[in-house]
């Protein structure tokens, strides 16, 4: 079988390497695949502002970023798409979320970018940050909230969260420790994907669409795809859900799956790494 129209892969646990890189083997078969005709589309619940160092991919990819909230172009590293949670929703949320759950912090993704309560881990650029009480955080629409428990793991916090969240927003994981996560109601990453999809010329289905997971957040647009993959190292939920498996991302699963699909010269082209 030939590679499809359409290849969409997660990033982390799947696409890259358990440090978060990406190894020259599976940057080179990525090079081949779009060479070859197939459009590589990143789908992933990173924000867009964790998206720029992924430029060591060396294609033209887009991204679907923050489970599908932000349609992110790598190239010229802005947003040019997105769908958010407004303020009179977000309110509300984050208002139930602290009366009903004691022990948790917020934070929230938007397209200016991230803002938190006092006491969050700020990650490696601490500068891009508003740090305030709940109430400002509710102020802006925003594509993705984040919900930490020092304590709870993360699925027995996104439960927790589901059942405050109800129908008014989408709750998920991805993998993250004791993290669970909302974004706006009826966005998932395979609507996302959808989207993208049927805006191309020509429109492309879902049977021109293989994608690549690893966690529960990725089930949606891995059911919706003509050919799934759940790398070895999956979510026993995701495992049980794909239609075929690739080996692990520390193993350059997405990468070897890809390789076995090109032509022989491509094949060639591709630096083969020395591990079976």
């Amino acid at each position: 079988m030939t590679l499809p129209p359409v290849v969409a892969t997660d990033l982390d646990g799947t696409l890259l390497r358990p440090d978060g890189r990406v190894s020259a083997f599976t940057r080179d078969v990525l090079r081949e695949v779009t060479a070859a005709g197939t459009t590589v589309v990143l789908v992933t619940a990173r924000p867009p502002r964790w998206m720029d160092e992924l430029g060591e991919l060396g294609v033209h990819a887009v991204a679907l970023c923050g489970n599908g909230a932000f349609t992110y172009d790598i190239a010229s590293r802005q947003v040019v798409g997105h769908r958010l949670l407004g303020p009179e929703v977000l309110g509300a949320l984050l208002a139930d979320l602290r009366d009903r759950i004691p022990g948790i912090l917020l934070a929230t993704e938007g397209v200016e970018g991230p803002a938190c309560e006092t006491g969050w881990e700020l990650d490696d650029h601490p500068g891009a940050w508003t740090v305030g009480g709940w109430e400002e955080l509710a102020a802006r629409p925003v594509g993705k909230v984040l919900v930490r428990h020092a304590e709870l793991h993360t699925e027995e916090l996104t439960r927790l969260v589901d059942e405050v969240v109800g129908d008014r927003a989408q709750v998920s994981h991805s993998g993250a420790v004791r993290l669970a996560e909302i974004g706006p109601r009826g966005v998932t990453k395979a609507v996302a994907l959808a989207e993208w999809c049927a805006e191309q010329d020509p429109q492309v289905g879902a049977d021109e669409v293989w994608a690549f997971g690893d966690m529960p957040n990725d089930l949606p647009m891995l059911t919706w795809a003509g050919r799934s993959f759940a790398v070895a190292n999956a979510h026993p939920e995701v495992l049980a859900a794909a239609s075929d498996r690739a080996p692990a991302n520390d193993d350059d699963g997405v990468a070897r799956t890809l390789l076995a699909h090109l032509d022989p010269g491509r094949r060639r082209a591709v630096w083969q790494d020395p591990r079976p």
